[in-house]
């Protein structure tokens, strides 16, 4: 025997595991308990979610006149009371028309409204006035009076009063929103 030969002999090997048979029924048992877990933990969310009382969104309109009526406060300041009038009706608009509102200038506006037959041509000229008017005060720095205020405050509320939803309309809506409700 060389010398390398003799260096080469190694210990003895360990003996080797030889598994029960049992060992993949206990990974199965916990892949199944994580499961029924991930089951039950996803049930709980969907009833959750599913049963979270709806409260009824305040319609555009009611929101726009409550609007309206806080501005009245300040009238005696009449550049923000313009400014804040002309946003509610802007943005009544958008809500109630998806017109895009808020984010035009009012010649911009006033364009895309010629466009549409949403509005009566009566109401779309007693809007540009309104806007306008509404414009004078914000940008020229034009004074009104209180009468003028009051005035472009019934026309505000005027407006709004007669582009809301009629009843009709609002109980097809509802019943409409209804049946999607049920359909899921």
């Amino acid at each position: 025997m060389t010398t390398n030969q003799i260096n080469d002999i190694r210990d003895i090997k360990p003996p080797i595991e030889i598994p029960s048979g049992l060992g993949w029924l206990w990974w199965m048992l916990a892949l199944v308990a994580v499961a029924a877990l991930l089951l039950l933990a996803w049930r709980y969310w969907h009833r959750r979610l599913t049963h979270v009382p709806v409260v009824p969104a305040v319609p555009a309109h009611i929101r726009a006149k409550q609007m309206l009526e806080r501005a009245l406060a300040f009238i005696v300041e009449p550049k923000q009371f313009c400014t804040l009038v002309s946003d509610t009706i802007r943005v009544y608009l958008e809500e109630r028309f998806n017109f895009h509102a808020p984010e035009r200038t009012t010649e911009e506006f006033l364009r895309e409204l010629q466009a549409t037959d949403r509005l009566s041509p009566e109401q779309k000229e007693k809007l540009g006035k309104f806007l306008e008017s509404c414009d004078l005060v914000k940008f020229a720095k034009y004074e009104p009076g209180e009468n003028e205020l009051r005035e472009l405050h019934r026309s505000a509320v005027k407006l709004v009063e007669e582009t809301e939803p009629q009843p009709e309309a609002v109980a097809l809506v509802d019943d409409l929103k209804l049946e999607t409700e049920n359909s899921k």
